[in-house]
Protein backbone atom coordinates (compact mmCIF):
# COMPACT_ATOMS: atom_id res chain seq x y z
CA UNK A 1 0.00 0.00 0.00
CA UNK A 2 1.04 3.34 -1.03
CA UNK A 3 -0.29 5.90 1.43
CA UNK A 4 -1.88 9.23 0.03
CA UNK A 5 -0.88 11.08 2.83
CA UNK A 6 2.84 10.86 2.36
CA UNK A 7 2.67 13.49 -0.55
CA UNK A 8 0.35 15.75 1.38
CA UNK A 9 2.44 19.51 2.24
CA UNK A 10 0.82 22.55 3.59
CA UNK A 11 0.87 25.37 1.34
CA UNK A 12 0.32 29.06 2.14
CA UNK A 13 -2.82 30.29 -0.25
CA UNK A 14 -1.04 33.60 -0.98
CA UNK A 15 1.99 31.43 -2.78
CA UNK A 16 -0.06 30.16 -5.67
CA UNK A 17 0.41 32.74 -8.45
CA UNK A 18 -2.67 33.89 -10.15
CA UNK A 19 -1.02 35.84 -13.14
CA UNK A 20 2.19 35.01 -14.65
CA UNK A 21 5.31 36.53 -14.60
CA UNK A 22 5.74 39.62 -15.88
CA UNK A 23 8.22 37.86 -18.30
CA UNK A 24 8.10 34.36 -19.35
CA UNK A 25 11.66 33.84 -18.76
CA UNK A 26 11.50 35.79 -15.55
CA UNK A 27 10.43 32.95 -12.97
CA UNK A 28 13.03 31.11 -11.06
CA UNK A 29 14.22 28.20 -11.19
CA UNK A 30 14.63 25.66 -7.72
CA UNK A 31 17.76 23.57 -8.74
CA UNK A 32 17.24 20.12 -7.02
CA UNK A 33 20.11 16.97 -6.93
CA UNK A 34 18.20 14.15 -7.12
CA UNK A 35 21.50 12.24 -5.54
CA UNK A 36 22.45 14.00 -3.04
CA UNK A 37 19.28 16.27 -2.06
CA UNK A 38 21.25 19.95 -2.53
CA UNK A 39 19.41 22.58 -3.55
CA UNK A 40 19.64 26.34 -5.28
CA UNK A 41 17.95 28.82 -6.64
CA UNK A 42 18.53 30.20 -10.16
CA UNK A 43 16.48 32.55 -12.40
CA UNK A 44 15.43 30.47 -15.12
CA UNK A 45 17.45 31.50 -17.72
CA UNK A 46 20.08 29.03 -16.26
CA UNK A 47 18.54 26.29 -17.46
CA UNK A 48 21.30 27.02 -20.21
CA UNK A 49 24.24 25.99 -18.11
CA UNK A 50 22.81 22.64 -17.14
CA UNK A 51 22.30 21.41 -20.56
CA UNK A 52 25.17 20.32 -22.95
CA UNK A 53 26.28 19.66 -26.43
CA UNK A 54 24.29 16.26 -27.48
CA UNK A 55 21.58 16.51 -24.52
CA UNK A 56 18.23 16.30 -26.04
CA UNK A 57 14.83 18.33 -24.88
CA UNK A 58 11.98 17.29 -25.63
CA UNK A 59 8.19 19.35 -24.67
CA UNK A 60 4.63 19.09 -25.46
CA UNK A 61 3.63 20.54 -28.04
CA UNK A 62 -0.29 20.34 -27.68
CA UNK A 63 -2.22 23.37 -27.81
CA UNK A 64 -4.76 24.67 -25.33
CA UNK A 65 -8.70 24.91 -26.64
CA UNK A 66 -10.58 28.15 -26.46
CA UNK A 67 -12.82 25.02 -24.74
CA UNK A 68 -14.82 27.41 -22.26
CA UNK A 69 -17.97 28.09 -23.68
CA UNK A 70 -21.16 29.23 -21.56
CA UNK A 71 -24.80 28.70 -23.21
CA UNK A 72 -28.25 28.84 -22.16
CA UNK A 73 -30.75 25.86 -22.50
CA UNK A 74 -33.33 26.47 -25.39
CA UNK A 75 -31.98 29.58 -25.87
CA UNK A 76 -34.40 31.34 -23.29
CA UNK A 77 -32.21 34.54 -21.35
CA UNK A 78 -33.93 33.31 -18.29
CA UNK A 79 -32.78 29.70 -18.70
CA UNK A 80 -29.98 27.35 -17.21
CA UNK A 81 -26.93 28.75 -17.87
CA UNK A 82 -24.63 26.26 -18.25
CA UNK A 83 -20.75 25.93 -18.70
CA UNK A 84 -19.19 23.72 -21.27
CA UNK A 85 -15.88 22.31 -21.13
CA UNK A 86 -14.15 20.71 -24.73
CA UNK A 87 -12.28 17.71 -23.33
CA UNK A 88 -11.44 15.64 -27.19
CA UNK A 89 -13.22 16.23 -30.63
CA UNK A 90 -15.03 12.72 -31.83
CA UNK A 91 -15.51 13.37 -35.10
CA UNK A 92 -12.70 15.15 -38.22
CA UNK A 93 -15.22 17.85 -38.73
CA UNK A 94 -14.70 18.40 -34.84
CA UNK A 95 -18.41 18.52 -34.50
CA UNK A 96 -19.31 16.09 -32.17
CA UNK A 97 -17.32 16.35 -28.97
CA UNK A 98 -16.94 15.30 -25.17
CA UNK A 99 -16.99 17.88 -22.91
CA UNK A 100 -17.65 18.56 -19.45
CA UNK A 101 -21.43 20.57 -18.30
CA UNK A 102 -22.21 22.41 -15.52
CA UNK A 103 -24.95 21.68 -13.88
CA UNK A 104 -25.12 18.12 -15.01
CA UNK A 105 -28.56 17.54 -13.81
CA UNK A 106 -30.13 19.89 -16.31
CA UNK A 107 -27.78 18.20 -19.25
CA UNK A 108 -30.53 15.49 -20.58
CA UNK A 109 -30.47 13.88 -24.04
CA UNK A 110 -31.88 16.23 -26.70
CA UNK A 111 -31.53 19.23 -24.80
CA UNK A 112 -30.43 22.31 -26.94
CA UNK A 113 -28.29 24.90 -25.39
CA UNK A 114 -27.45 28.72 -27.35
CA UNK A 115 -23.86 30.34 -26.93
CA UNK A 116 -23.46 33.09 -25.15
CA UNK A 117 -20.89 36.20 -26.11
CA UNK A 118 -18.47 37.47 -24.04
CA UNK A 119 -20.47 39.90 -22.77
CA UNK A 120 -22.95 37.00 -21.72
CA UNK A 121 -25.72 37.85 -23.66
CA UNK A 122 -27.23 35.13 -26.04
CA UNK A 123 -25.34 35.28 -29.49
CA UNK A 124 -27.73 36.24 -32.44
CA UNK A 125 -26.75 33.31 -35.09
CA UNK A 126 -28.24 30.73 -32.75
CA UNK A 127 -24.73 28.95 -32.61
CA UNK A 128 -24.95 25.86 -29.87
CA UNK A 129 -25.08 22.85 -29.42
CA UNK A 130 -27.66 20.01 -28.74
CA UNK A 131 -26.93 17.33 -25.67
CA UNK A 132 -26.53 13.59 -27.23
CA UNK A 133 -25.89 11.84 -23.95
CA UNK A 134 -23.61 10.54 -21.52
CA UNK A 135 -20.11 9.84 -21.91
CA UNK A 136 -17.07 8.11 -20.24
CA UNK A 137 -15.25 9.58 -17.57
CA UNK A 138 -18.51 11.52 -15.87
CA UNK A 139 -18.46 14.02 -19.16
CA UNK A 140 -21.43 14.07 -22.27
CA UNK A 141 -21.59 13.99 -25.70
CA UNK A 142 -22.31 16.74 -27.11
CA UNK A 143 -22.74 18.34 -30.99
CA UNK A 144 -22.97 21.60 -32.59
CA UNK A 145 -25.06 22.75 -35.00
CA UNK A 146 -22.40 24.09 -37.17
CA UNK A 147 -19.02 22.50 -38.21
CA UNK A 148 -17.13 25.13 -37.21
CA UNK A 149 -16.17 24.83 -34.40
CA UNK A 150 -12.78 26.82 -34.61
CA UNK A 151 -14.79 29.36 -35.19
CA UNK A 152 -17.15 28.96 -32.11
CA UNK A 153 -14.25 28.80 -30.17
CA UNK A 154 -12.80 31.72 -31.47
CA UNK A 155 -15.94 33.80 -30.88
CA UNK A 156 -17.46 32.15 -27.95
CA UNK A 157 -14.57 30.30 -26.18
CA UNK A 158 -12.49 31.14 -22.93
CA UNK A 159 -9.31 29.81 -21.65
CA UNK A 160 -10.06 27.29 -19.46
CA UNK A 161 -8.01 28.47 -16.56
CA UNK A 162 -6.79 26.00 -13.84
CA UNK A 163 -9.79 26.02 -10.64
CA UNK A 164 -6.88 27.23 -8.25
CA UNK A 165 -6.72 30.44 -10.28
CA UNK A 166 -9.77 32.26 -8.98
CA UNK A 167 -9.97 35.14 -11.40
CA UNK A 168 -11.60 35.07 -14.90
CA UNK A 169 -9.41 34.75 -18.17
CA UNK A 170 -7.65 37.82 -19.27
CA UNK A 171 -6.83 38.59 -22.85
CA UNK A 172 -2.99 38.35 -22.08
CA UNK A 173 -4.08 34.41 -21.19
CA UNK A 174 -4.74 33.86 -24.46
CA UNK A 175 -0.87 34.43 -24.84
CA UNK A 176 0.65 33.18 -21.67
CA UNK A 177 -1.31 29.88 -21.01
CA UNK A 178 0.09 28.85 -24.35
CA UNK A 179 3.66 27.83 -24.76
CA UNK A 180 5.94 29.37 -27.16
CA UNK A 181 6.09 26.06 -29.44
CA UNK A 182 2.41 25.40 -28.75
CA UNK A 183 0.86 23.72 -32.26
CA UNK A 184 -1.70 20.83 -32.13
CA UNK A 185 -4.77 21.71 -30.16
CA UNK A 186 -6.42 19.60 -28.13
CA UNK A 187 -5.72 20.18 -24.37
CA UNK A 188 -7.96 21.33 -21.80
CA UNK A 189 -4.65 22.69 -19.28
CA UNK A 190 -1.35 24.29 -20.59
CA UNK A 191 1.60 21.66 -20.08
CA UNK A 192 2.86 24.66 -17.81
CA UNK A 193 6.59 23.50 -17.29
CA UNK A 194 7.20 24.72 -21.18
CA UNK A 195 5.58 28.07 -19.86
CA UNK A 196 8.53 29.40 -19.31
CA UNK A 197 10.87 28.93 -22.68
CA UNK A 198 10.88 31.97 -24.53
CA UNK A 199 12.18 31.53 -28.37
CA UNK A 200 15.83 32.96 -26.80
CA UNK A 201 16.84 30.60 -24.89
CA UNK A 202 15.51 27.68 -26.88
CA UNK A 203 17.73 29.31 -29.69
CA UNK A 204 20.37 29.77 -27.24
CA UNK A 205 20.02 25.76 -26.78
CA UNK A 206 19.98 25.20 -30.37
CA UNK A 207 23.19 27.12 -31.03
CA UNK A 208 24.54 24.89 -28.03
CA UNK A 209 24.45 21.92 -29.21
CA UNK A 210 21.03 21.07 -27.85
CA UNK A 211 18.94 19.17 -29.78
CA UNK A 212 14.82 19.67 -29.55
CA UNK A 213 12.15 17.49 -30.25
CA UNK A 214 8.21 17.18 -29.40
CA UNK A 215 6.03 14.57 -28.26
CA UNK A 216 2.17 15.11 -28.06
CA UNK A 217 -0.10 14.78 -24.85
CA UNK A 218 -3.56 16.36 -24.95
CA UNK A 219 -3.62 17.01 -21.71
CA UNK A 220 -6.94 16.45 -19.98
CA UNK A 221 -9.55 17.80 -17.08
CA UNK A 222 -8.25 14.78 -14.78
CA UNK A 223 -5.20 16.16 -14.28
CA UNK A 224 -6.58 18.74 -11.42
CA UNK A 225 -8.29 15.67 -9.82
CA UNK A 226 -7.08 14.70 -6.38
CA UNK A 227 -6.13 11.28 -5.16
CA UNK A 228 -9.22 10.52 -2.73
CA UNK A 229 -8.77 7.41 -1.81
CA UNK A 230 -5.91 6.51 0.94
CA UNK A 231 -4.02 3.95 -1.08
CA UNK A 232 -2.84 5.45 -3.83
CA UNK A 233 -2.62 2.49 -5.91
CA UNK A 234 -6.69 2.28 -6.02
CA UNK A 235 -6.79 5.67 -7.79
CA UNK A 236 -8.44 5.33 -11.29
CA UNK A 237 -6.55 7.48 -14.02
CA UNK A 238 -7.99 9.77 -16.43
CA UNK A 239 -7.18 8.52 -20.50
CA UNK A 240 -5.30 11.42 -21.92
CA UNK A 241 -4.44 10.88 -26.24
CA UNK A 242 -0.62 11.15 -27.02
CA UNK A 243 1.39 11.29 -30.42
CA UNK A 244 5.59 9.76 -29.85
CA UNK A 245 6.58 10.05 -33.67
CA UNK A 246 9.38 8.18 -34.87
CA UNK A 247 11.88 11.52 -35.40
CA UNK A 248 11.61 12.02 -31.83
CA UNK A 249 11.81 8.28 -30.58
CA UNK A 250 15.21 7.95 -32.89
CA UNK A 251 16.30 11.35 -31.10
CA UNK A 252 15.68 9.96 -27.70
CA UNK A 253 17.29 6.63 -28.13
CA UNK A 254 20.09 8.18 -30.35
CA UNK A 255 21.11 10.74 -27.22
CA UNK A 256 21.00 7.71 -24.86
CA UNK A 257 23.55 5.32 -26.71
CA UNK A 258 25.68 8.31 -27.11
CA UNK A 259 26.23 8.79 -23.03
CA UNK A 260 24.36 12.07 -23.33
CA UNK A 261 21.02 13.25 -21.35
CA UNK A 262 17.91 13.67 -22.03
CA UNK A 263 15.39 16.70 -20.53
CA UNK A 264 12.05 15.98 -20.47
CA UNK A 265 9.49 19.38 -20.11
CA UNK A 266 6.90 18.56 -17.75
CA UNK A 267 5.00 15.70 -16.23
CA UNK A 268 2.85 15.35 -19.42
CA UNK A 269 6.14 14.44 -21.57
CA UNK A 270 7.30 12.09 -19.26
CA UNK A 271 4.10 9.97 -19.20
CA UNK A 272 4.40 10.05 -22.60
CA UNK A 273 7.63 8.63 -22.95
CA UNK A 274 7.06 6.19 -20.04
CA UNK A 275 3.95 5.20 -22.40
CA UNK A 276 6.34 4.20 -25.18
CA UNK A 277 9.35 2.99 -23.12
CA UNK A 278 11.05 -0.55 -22.82
CA UNK A 279 12.49 -1.50 -19.02
CA UNK A 280 16.06 -0.58 -20.56
CA UNK A 281 14.67 3.38 -21.80
CA UNK A 282 14.48 2.41 -25.55
CA UNK A 283 11.42 4.24 -26.72
CA UNK A 284 9.00 3.64 -29.41
CA UNK A 285 7.07 5.51 -31.40
CA UNK A 286 3.51 5.21 -31.12
CA UNK A 287 -0.15 6.64 -30.72
CA UNK A 288 -2.73 6.22 -28.50
CA UNK A 289 -4.49 6.76 -25.48
CA UNK A 290 -2.49 6.01 -21.89
CA UNK A 291 -3.91 6.01 -18.47
CA UNK A 292 0.20 5.55 -16.99
CA UNK A 293 -0.18 6.03 -13.44
CA UNK A 294 3.31 6.69 -12.15
CA UNK A 295 4.31 6.21 -8.52
CA UNK A 296 6.77 5.25 -5.93
CA UNK A 297 8.83 2.82 -6.35
CA UNK A 298 8.56 3.10 -9.90
CA UNK A 299 11.71 4.90 -11.51
CA UNK A 300 11.54 6.74 -14.75
CA UNK A 301 13.14 4.92 -17.55
CA UNK A 302 13.69 7.30 -20.33
CA UNK A 303 14.33 10.65 -19.02
CA UNK A 304 17.56 12.11 -17.16
CA UNK A 305 16.50 15.38 -16.28
CA UNK A 306 13.08 16.49 -15.61
CA UNK A 307 11.88 20.43 -15.69
CA UNK A 308 8.51 20.67 -13.75
CA UNK A 309 6.44 23.40 -12.00
CA UNK A 310 5.21 22.67 -8.31
CA UNK A 311 2.22 20.42 -7.79
CA UNK A 312 -0.52 20.22 -5.58
CA UNK A 313 -0.31 17.90 -2.57
CA UNK A 314 -1.37 14.86 -2.60
CA UNK A 315 -1.74 14.93 -6.75
CA UNK A 316 -0.45 11.89 -9.29
CA UNK A 317 2.00 14.59 -10.50
CA UNK A 318 3.78 14.82 -7.43
CA UNK A 319 3.91 11.25 -6.94
CA UNK A 320 5.43 11.07 -10.50
CA UNK A 321 8.12 13.41 -9.30
CA UNK A 322 8.95 11.22 -6.40
CA UNK A 323 9.31 8.51 -9.30
CA UNK A 324 12.39 10.56 -10.54
CA UNK A 325 13.76 11.38 -7.13
CA UNK A 326 12.91 10.08 -3.27
CA UNK A 327 10.13 11.81 -2.08
CA UNK A 328 11.38 12.94 1.04
CA UNK A 329 14.07 15.01 -0.91
CA UNK A 330 11.25 16.26 -3.28
CA UNK A 331 9.14 17.34 -0.06
CA UNK A 332 12.49 18.52 1.72
CA UNK A 333 13.03 21.02 -2.04
CA UNK A 334 8.60 21.73 -1.61
CA UNK A 335 9.76 23.34 1.76
CA UNK A 336 12.72 25.27 1.20
CA UNK A 337 10.62 26.80 -2.09
CA UNK A 338 7.76 27.95 0.40
CA UNK A 339 10.65 29.24 2.82
CA UNK A 340 11.95 31.73 -0.03
CA UNK A 341 8.27 32.15 -1.52
CA UNK A 342 8.41 31.02 -4.47
CA UNK A 343 5.20 30.90 -6.50
CA UNK A 344 3.38 27.58 -7.27
CA UNK A 345 1.18 25.78 -9.77
CA UNK A 346 0.54 27.00 -13.56
CA UNK A 347 1.82 30.48 -13.52
CA UNK A 348 4.36 30.10 -10.67
CA UNK A 349 8.33 28.89 -10.49
CA UNK A 350 9.52 25.89 -11.46
CA UNK A 351 12.07 23.26 -10.68
CA UNK A 352 14.85 21.08 -11.98
CA UNK A 353 15.68 17.46 -10.88
CA UNK A 354 18.69 16.99 -12.39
Amino acid sequence: MLSTSLFDYDLPPELIAQHPAERRDGSRMLVLDRVTGACEIHPFGAIREYLSPGDALIYNDTRVLRGRMYARKNGDPAGAKFELLLVQALDPERRRWNALLKPGKRALPGVFAQLLENDGTLNENGDGFTVLGRSGDGGFEIEFNTPDSDRLQARYGHIPLPPYITRGDETADAERYQTVYAEKAGAVAAPTAGLHFTPEILADLTAKGVREAAVTLHVGPGTFKPVSVENAEEHQMHSEEYFLTQETAELINATHAAGKRVLAVGTTTVRTLESCADPDGTVHPAHGNTRIFLYPPYRIRAVDLLLTNFHLPKSTLLMLVSCFCDREKVLAAYELAIREKMRFYSYGDCMLLK
